[in-house]
């Protein structure tokens, strides 16, 4: 796997080599869309996934000498680890060509801003590994778990699509056109664009399957979590993306989000409670969807999406899986321009607008300020007679005082917030 990218190399100047933006992709960093980021962990992590082994998925270099075990006598292949300057934070890693007294070659990434071959100072050497069966393991034991949640997506991804809303393009069987570019080892430019579609439409099913088993079951780390939560986090990976799909996991295990899934998010995944977890995993993922620009184009079909997901995950947790209900944590920025339903107890904690000191600070503020203007529109004319007779000075005090009154009402009642509003039935009789 590393020897056929041998010559893969940064592209000077604003353009980028997609083959290199590929390996933070295979990893689970398809944020980054660059090729000036250090990318020698991502190269390696990248062979290894594409090689059936669990990487680390971290581009930290230093990452890979807490994996796999040391290797005594290290075969060609092995996972070489160096310093990188005086930083103990920074390294450099590659695959392991040779070693002399005073020497060691690697084949690795952004050598020379290149994949190459290239020597170091042996003494720069921190450590030597190879991955231990439980590595392989754990990215190859994708078995009845990968075939069921696949099975899941295809059938919601339907088939072709080629909606001018869609940002994500032409797309079939959920596969769009960058990804399948990408797997072609090709950009897309407006000369290919029409050839690519067409092969796009025809790809064949033993594509999809490696595409999805590559680019997301793996870089997610599906295979490290129990399958219902893999099967959300799976439709969550294809759907959202592969990191953002890894910061929501944090947020719903209540754990650091830094986007990069490593032992901590591991542990409360396999600590926490299963139901709970997958539970508040959909509403995040609801509240993502809600806030995005496509809602009103999408909405429906997103949220009965999570709706299938989420249904299906907990019809498939074990009975004996012991949990507790729990609701997920409220989140006063949380967009739900649909509310929740009138009476429920489900979701966070909400209170009637009519309780708001925000609500009627806004109010008092509107009041003040705009009926002065718009009294003789509702029929409530303030005469020259009638200001001199009340005192020009009052009421511009009085009009004043109630603007003051009004914002600073506003201003504490949204540092004091710590709820939703409900929306409840109001009938006005006139």
């Amino acid at each position: 796997m590393a020897w056929a990218e041998l010559g893969q190399s940064e592209v000077s100047g604003p353009g980028v080599n997609p083959r290199v933006v590929d390996y933070f992709h295979h990893v689970g960093h398809s944020a980054i869309a660059d090729d000036e980021t250090a990318w020698c962990a991502a190269f390696v992590g990248a062979c290894l996934e594409r090689a059936g082994f669990a990487s680390t998925r971290s581009l930290m270099a230093r990452s890979y000498l807490d994996w796999g075990e040391p290797a005594a006598d290290p075969p060609a292949g092995s996972i070489a680890v160096l310093t990188r300057g005086t930083n103990t934070s920074l390294g450099h890693v590659g695959f392991l060509v040779g070693m002399t007294d005073t020497a060691i070659y690697l084949l690795g990434g952004n050598q020379s801003d290149a994949v190459s071959v290239a020597r170091f100072d042996r003494s720069r050497l921190l450590g030597i590994c190879m991955p231990t069966a439980r590595a392989t393991q754990s990215a190859t034991a994708d078995g009845e778990a990968f075939e069921r949640a696949l099975s899941h997506v295809l059938s919601l991804e339907g088939g072709w699509s080629d909606d001018p809303f869609d940002p994500g393009g032409p797309t079939n069987k959920g596969i769009t056109l960058a990804d399948y570019a990408r797997e072609r080892r090709v950009a897309v430019t407006a000369e290919n664009f029409a050839a690519l579609k067409a092969e796009l439409r025809a790809i064949p099913d033993r594509l999809v399957r490696d595409i999805y088993l590559t680019r997301y079951w793996r870089p997610a780390r599906c295979p490290d979590f129990p399958p219902p939560l893999a099967l959300m986090h799976f439709d969550a990976a294809v759907n959202q993306g592969v990191s953002g799909a890894a910061r929501m996991l944090q947020q719903a295990l209540g754990v650091d989000i830094d986007g990069e899934i490593g032992p901590i998010t591991l542990a409360a995944a396999r600590s926490r409670s299963l139901r709970a977890s997958i539970e508040t995993y959909a509403e995040i993922r609801r509240r993502r969807y809600r806030s995005l620009a496509h809602f009103w184009r999408f909405g429906r079909g997103w949220l009965r999406r999570v709706d299938a997901t989420l249904a299906r995950s907990l019809k498939s947790t074990p009975p004996s899986q012991p949990f507790q209900e729990t609701k997920p944590m409220p989140d006063p920025q949380a967009n739900f321009p649909n509310g929740f339903p009138i009476g429920t107890s489900e979701g966070p904690d909400v209170k009637w607008w009519g309780q708001s000191m925000t609500i009627w600070g806004a109010l008092l503020t509107a009041l003040s300020t705009v009926l002065p203007l718009l009294g003789p529109v509702l029929g409530v004319n303030l005469t020259v007679d009638l200001v001199e007779k009340l005192g020009q000075d009052v009421v511009l005090l009085v009009q004043a005082a109630g603007g003051l009154i009004g914002t600073i009402m506003t201003i504490l009642g949204r540092m004091r917030a710590t709820t939703l509003l409900e929306r409840r039935p109001v009938k006005l009789k006139l």
